[in-house]
């Protein structure tokens, strides 16, 4: 439990200065921007995957009125959206990866290039695509092939 003193200094029960209360702030500021562009990312790639399953409704249709299985139709578009994923994922990897040292004051018990931190957040950014493109490949196999041929 943090309190203020005499002389305004944070202080913790035991009568401590609290030194890391900037650092804790800046965190949690940090992981709450964080957590907004994971979201951001999440939404960004449900309305790519949208749209291209939107423009594709006529080949999905096809593809179903000549025999085409759901789950291959489904493992079709989540491909597509997996391999967009996983590009910006490696992108962005290599880019954190050469603006580690901007980051190093900040980091407090890890080092800037840990790979359990790097391995998590890719596993964590691709469950997040991969979720985000499922919804949109529910939408696919759902398309009545009759409805889609007579489209435009």
């Amino acid at each position: 439990m943090l309190g203020v003193g005499k002389e305004g200094i944070l202080k913790n029960r035991q009568g401590f200065i609290a030194p890391l209360f900037p650092a804790r702030v800046a965190a949690a500021a940090l992981g709450g921007f964080g957590a907004l562009s994971l979201t951001l990312a999440a939404i960004g790639i449900f309305g790519v995957m949208s749209y291209a399953v939107s423009r594709r409704t006529r080949e999905i249709g096809l593809r179903m009125a000549l025999g085409a299985q759901t789950g291959g139709v489904m493992k079709l578009i989540l491909i597509q959206g997996m391999k967009l994923a996983a590009l910006g994922a490696g992108i962005g990897m290599l880019i954190s990866m050469a603006l580690t040292r901007l980051m190093k004051n900040l980091l407090f018990g890890v080092s800037p290039t840990d790979p359990l931190t790097f391995g998590t957040i890719v596993l964590l950014l691709m469950s997040v695509a991969l979720l985000a493109c499922y919804f949109p490949a529910r939408k696919a196999i759902k398309v009545d092939p009759m409805v889609a041929l007579r489209q435009g």
